[in-house]
């Protein structure tokens, strides 16, 4: 049962999400939110937790090839996350899901005992995504019930250290619903292997937020504050986890952590969750900031590794929002000048973002204005700002999504150890 100061407290979150805001959306759906009117006097001055230095890594079905078990086995983790399984409509397994043929076939299994043989805890992860079917899971008792006892019997079946809930699109009057059922979960799940664990995966927004309260409030033993798509495919380009925006929105990464403070997530239970991916959308011009002209989508390092290895390519950073940046021409698009060959905005080909690296550009008297690809992407230089921000608030932990999609690139790992060694310094 939820306990009574934290179901109040869960009342206020429902006033002020459908209420004062007006209904809340995920930050990704591309429908406006409204700011939520959370009063400054909730906001109270605490100690700041020594901080810590767990690091929980995700890694989703699609990255479990080969390769990813000594990948895995070479980035210092202390929990490891395997994405996904899911439900039906009756809380039964939805055993065809390629999820749950990963996790339970033969990588999934090598990935498990190779961390567990390292001292890092595997977490199965549990996915519900889309307000439908939420809203029908958490109107049935019967199909929660028989799915909290799926759960629980695959954990033990394949020999795993927990759960982490990762539910998306929540109707806000489901708030308690969910903070109920992961109360339960994490009862049947201990009952069953005492050291087990719960954690939940929630936005960063508004929802998200309310959402992690109602699962701290039922005991969940870690948030994982998922810090990205402030920007993402249908937005202004931009840095998928701000520390500071260039277009005036307040929702950053600070904005999340406040906004989490003030509704009474423990922060030493907060795990930052931050983005070993980017986005790239077609834009006007090669600048940071420049307007798109359409759709962005997903840009992943390891997809990328000719652009890393091209001895020209040089990324900027954008300090403000501490994101690398580069933009590359549109091929068949002219470039300001009638000639010369295309080349990044750091001065030299890139690719990988849509265009080729020898490209050349030809003057076009009926379309004369350039265009770019612009890539917004999380290296280890701008990932620091954001893990030191976890220390100096007294955060538990970060981590990642997703391990994988940093392979063969340098850097990455080598950040992930020296933070959790606790030895990161500011740049």
């Amino acid at each position: 049962m939820i306990a009574g100061r934290a179901r109040a407290l869960l009342a206020c979150v429902l006033v002020v999400v459908a209420g004062a805001c007006g209904g809340v959306v995920p930050s990704g759906s591309g429908v406006a939110v409204t700011e939520p009117t959370v009063p400054s006097a909730t906001v109270r001055p605490t100690i700041v937790p020594i901080p810590g230095h767990e690091v929980y890594g995700y890694v989703p079905y699609w990255e479990m090839d080969d390769s990813i078990v000594d990948h895995v086995g070479g980035t210092d983790l202390t929990t490891l996350g395997l994405f996904s399984v899911t439900h039906r409509r009756d809380g039964e397994l939805d055993d065809e899901q390629n999820g749950h043929r990963r996790i339970s076939g033969g990588v999934g299994r090598r990935l498990t005992r190779a961390a567990q043989d390292r001292g890092t805890r595997v977490e199965l992860v549990y996915t519900s995504f889309g307000p439908d079917k939420n809203r029908q899971f958490y109107t049935e008792p019967e199909a929660q019930a028989r799915w909290i006892e799926v759960l629980v019997e695959l954990v033990d079946e394949l020999g795993l250290d927990g759960v982490n809930v990762d539910v998306e699109r929540l109707p806000v009057e489901h708030l308690l619903d969910y903070g109920a059922f992961v109360g339960r979960l994490r009862a049947a799940l201990r009952a069953r292997l005492p050291e087990a664990q719960v954690s939940v995966a929630t936005q960063a927004n508004e929802l998200g937020a309310a959402m992690a309260a109602a699962a701290a409030g039922a005991g969940a033993d870690r948030i994982f504050l998922m810090g990205y798509d402030y920007h993402w495919a249908g937005s202004n380009p931009g840095a998928s986890a701000p520390i500071d925006r260039l277009d005036g929105e307040p929702r950053d990464l600070v904005w999340s952590l406040d906004l989490y403070a003030a509704l009474g997530v423990p922060v030493d239970r907060t795990i930052l969750g931050l983005p070993l991916y980017g986005m790239t959308w077609p834009v006007i011009g090669p600048g940071v900031g420049q307007p798109s002209t359409g759709r962005g989508d997903t840009w992943v390092p390891r997809w990328n590794l000719a652009t890393f290895a091209d001895p020209d390519f040089e990324p900027t950073l954008d300090p403000i929002q501490s994101v690398e940046f580069y933009a590359v021409p549109i091929a068949g698009a002219a470039l300001p000048a009638p000639s010369g060959a295309g080349a990044s905005a750091a001065g030299g080909p890139a690719g990988g973002a849509g265009a080729s690296p020898d490209v050349v550009a030809t003057f076009d008297p009926v379309r004369p204005e350039p265009g770019w690809n612009a890539v917004y992407y999380d290296s280890p230089r701008s990932l620091t700002p954001k893990l030191i921000l976890a220390d100096e608030r007294g955060l538990a932990g970060a981590g990642f999504w997703a391990i994988g999609y940093e392979r063969g690139v340098p850097g990455y790992t080598e950040l992930i150890s020296t933070f959790r060694a606790g030895d990161l310094k500011a740049p």
